[in-house]
C-alpha cells in the first residue's frame, strides 16, 4: 500500500550547514561512530540469543535509527534528563550501563541492570539521567514532562528529552503533556522517532497530517521541525537549536525524526507489511552508520581500516556481553517480592 510514500520522506529534507558539520570535533565523531557500531552490532547479538530461546518475551531493536541517539549525545549536557520507549537498549548502554548488564537483563539473569527483573523493556540508570525504557505506549511522554517539570522548579535550566514513536504521537496522554507543557512553561524536548509504521500499519494510514507530525503543537505555540534522522549531523543541529531555544525560554519543542527500523516491529513481527526493495533501499541508501563512515574517510582521514577495526571491536564486545549473559545466575526466588508496592 503507500508505504513508498512514507519511506521516500527523508531524502528532501535539508541538510546541517557546512559550519555546524565542521565545528564538530572528529573525536566526537568517531566516538558516536563506535557507539553506532556496538549498539548494532548488539542488537544484532542479541537477535540471535532471542531466536536461541535465551531471551523470552517482547524485544524491540533499535537497528536503523541509531543516529538520532548519537546525533543528540553529541550536543546534549550530561546532566539533561533522556526517557525513551520500550526500543531501550542502545540507550541504556549509551548512559553508561555496560553491555554485558544490558544483555543480562535481556536474558533475565542476576547481573542485568534490573537483576533480571525487568526484561527488555524496562532498564534504567538515574545515576546516568536515563529513566527508561517503558513498555507502555505514549506513557513515558507525561513521565518526561515531569521530569522537565522538576528541573524547572529546582532551578535548573537541564531539560529531558522525551522520546516516542509515530505511533504513540497519537496518544492521549502525548497531547495532554504538550498542553501543560506549553501552559506552564516546560522545558520538555518532544522527539518523534518516526520509523514510518506504528507495529504493521503505515504512519499515513493511521495518523492524520502523517507527513508533518511535528506541527501538531502549533496550536499551543509550541515550534516544530522535521529532521533527516538518517544523519547524524542534521540530528545534531537540530537538537542543539531547539536546546539552546529552550533553554533561554524554558518552554517546550517539538522535533520530528523521520528514520527507519531495519527489523519488524518486534522479533516476533515478520513484516511483511513491507516490501524487500523498501527495506534494502533504507539499508543501503540512508544507512546511519554507513553514511557516517563514508564522511569521516573522505572529510577527517580516518582510514577504512580504522573503521572496520572499530566495527570488529563492536562485535568482541558484543559477543563477550552474550557470553557474560550465559554465564550469569539466575535470580534468586526471594526476589520475586521485592520492590513490590502493597496495597
Amino acid at each position: 500500500m503507500p508505504s513508498s510514500a512514507t519511506a521516500t520522506a527523508a531524502v528532501s529534507l535539508p541538510q546541517a550547514s557546512a559550519a555546524f558539520t565542521q565545528a564538530l570535533p572528529t573525536s566526537a565523531l568517531t566516538a558516536a561512530y563506535q557507539d553506532m557500531c556496538l549498539w548494532r552490532r548488539f542488537e544484532e547479538r542479541a537477535a540471535q540469543m532471542y531466536m536461541q530461546g535465551k531471551i523470552f518475551g517482547y524485544f524491540h531493536t533499535y537497528n536503523g535509527q541509531e543516529a538520532i541517539l548519537a546525533g543528540m549525545n553529541l550536543v546534549k549536557r550530561p546532566t539533561d534528563d533522556i526517557i525513551t520507549s520500550y526500543r531501550c537498549h542502545a540507550h541504556t548502554i549509551s548512559s553508561g550501563i555496560s553491555a554485558k548488564a544490558v544483555m543480562a537483563e535481556l536474558c533475565g539473569r542476576r547481573d542485568g541492570v534490573s537483576g533480571g527483573k525487568g526484561g527488555s523493556m524496562h532498564m534504567f540508570n538515574p545515576e546516568g539521567h536515563y529513566w527508561g525504557g517503558h513498555g507502555i505506549v505514549g506513557a513515558q511522554v507525561g513521565l518526561g514532562a515531569g521530569l522537565a517539570f522538576a528541573n524547572k522548579y529546582m532551578g535548573r535550566d537541564d531539560v529531558c528529552i522525551t522520546k516516542y514513536g509515530d505511533g504513540a504521537a497519537n496518544q492521549g496522554q502525548v497531547f495532554e503533556s504538550m498542553n501543560y507543557a506549553a501552559l506552564w512553561g516546560i522545558p520538555v524536548l518532544f522527539v518523534i522517532e518516526n520509523n514510518q509504521y506504528g507495529m504493521g500499519t503505515a504512519v499515513c494510514r493511521a495518523s492524520a497530517g502523517a507527513g508533518q507530525l511535528c506541527k501538531r503543537g502549533e496550536a499551543l505555540g509550541i515550534p516544530g521541525e522535521k529532521v533527516n534522522g538518517q544523519d547524524v549531523f542534521a540530528v545534531a543541529e537540530a537538537t542543539a537549536r531547539a536546546l539552546n531555544y529552550m533553554r533561554a525560554n524554558m518552554k517546550p519543542y517539538i522535533i520530528e525524526f523521520d528514520t527507519y527500523r531495519y527489523y519488524g516491529h518486534s522479533k516476533s513481527d515478520p513484516g511483511k507489511y513491507r516490501t524487500k526493495e523498501e527495506v534494502e533501499d533504507w539499508q543501503t541508501n540512508r544507512d546511519p552508520i554507513i553514511t557516517l563512515g563514508k564522511y569521516l574517510v573522505a572529510e577527517r582521514g580516518i582510514k577504512q581500516a580504522q573503521l572496520d577495526a572499530w566495527d570488529e571491536a563492536a562485535k568482541a564486545e558484543a559477543l563477550a556481553a552474550a557470553e557474560f549473559a550465559d554465564a550469569s545466575p539466575q535470580p534468586d526466588p526471594s526476589v520475586h517480592t521485592t520492590h513490590v508496592m502493597p496495597e
